[in-house]
């Protein structure tokens, strides 16, 4: 039912035979997809993230995590990438996958993230849930995403800054402007959210000297924000920590730009977060932040190899 609103209606007419659709009845999917991993196949349901996860969580747990099948979740237009208010809104979904045993969890960020999604996952001998982004997506990294590995982006000192999703290319926007306004940056974009043993990130929030913002299309509760602190807590790092997402409430429909605006998810809503971390008025107005689909063109982010 949902072949041509997620976008694979070019893999039917090209691969007929491994295609098929099961109509509304997520519940079914995910059953007839565990039997599926059970005889060898490797399965990829694609459907909306929220109906990936809230409606079918127990085939989720019993069919597909607890056998710990070789099954791909494809969640497709999370939060407020998906216009349709909240019936189709997932916002707490990572929240949800990260209490299922056995699962692994991945955000996409762009077109790159997108791509080479597919590639990475074939080393893991588990379930997958994977959020997805449709439609026009920005190129904002030219090497392949990584397991337990987030992508620096800037370095700096004064803060940290660890966005997720959709929510990174705005988090460039603001931090370009931030940069010049004299704010040393350490920047992240986060792909894998579970398992979450990133060394490098940790050590930049340890060195940060105001803290670290995390950033992402999720509710504030459960996703980026809730995994950073779980892991703050363990190793002991006495640092503060701001959140911004969506504030643990449902949203309503409209694009996502106005929804990004709206709820708190731009970049004029980083820099202010900021603004706050350094108790210092920047000074930073919505015409400075650069344009939309920002590209990483420049020395920097080409000497780190994003």
């Amino acid at each position: 039912d949902l072949s041509g609103g997620c976008e694979v209606r070019g893999f039917l007419d090209n691969y007929p035979d491994r295609f098929y659709s099961l109509g509304i009845a997520e519940q079914n999917m995910h059953s007839f997809a565990g039997g599926m991993a059970m005889e060898g196949f490797v399965p990829f349901i694609h459907t909306f993230a929220v109906f990936i996860y809230r409606r079918s969580l127990d085939m989720v747990h019993m069919s597909i995590a607890h056998p710990n099948s070789k099954v791909r979740l494809v969640g497709s237009v999370p939060g407020v990438t998906s216009p349709a208010g909240a019936t189709h809104q997932a916002i707490d979904d990572i929240g949800v996958m990260r209490t299922v045993p056995n699962m692994t969890i991945i955000e996409c960020g762009d077109a790159t993230d997108v791509e080479s999604f597919f590639e990475m996952s074939d080393s893991i001998n588990g379930p997958i849930y994977v959020r997805v982004l449709r439609g026009e997506l920005p190129v904002l990294f030219n090497t392949p995403m990584e397991i337990n590995k987030s992508r620096q982006l800037s370095d700096g000192d004064d803060i940290v800054i660890l966005s997720s999703g959709v929510c990174t290319e705005e988090a460039i926007r603001a931090v370009s402007s931030l940069k010049k306004a004299g704010i040393s940056v350490h920047h992240r974009h986060v792909t894998c959210l579970k398992p979450f043993e990133d060394i490098e990130l940790m050590n930049a929030i340890k060195k940060s000297k105001h803290g670290v913002v995390t950033m992402e299309n999720h509710n504030i509760l459960g996703g980026l924000g809730s995994i950073v602190a779980d892991k703050m807590a363990e190793e002991g790092i006495g640092k503060k920590l701001y959140k911004i997402g969506i504030n643990d409430e449902y949203m309503h429909g409209g694009s996502k730009l106005y929804l990004m605006k709206r709820y708190g998810l731009d970049a004029m809503s980083l820099i202010k977060k900021v603004e706050v971390a350094l108790n210092k008025n920047l000074n930073i107005t919505e015409d400075m932040l650069a344009a939309f689909h920002f590209e990483l063109e420049n020395e920097e982010t080409r000497s780190l190899g994003v």
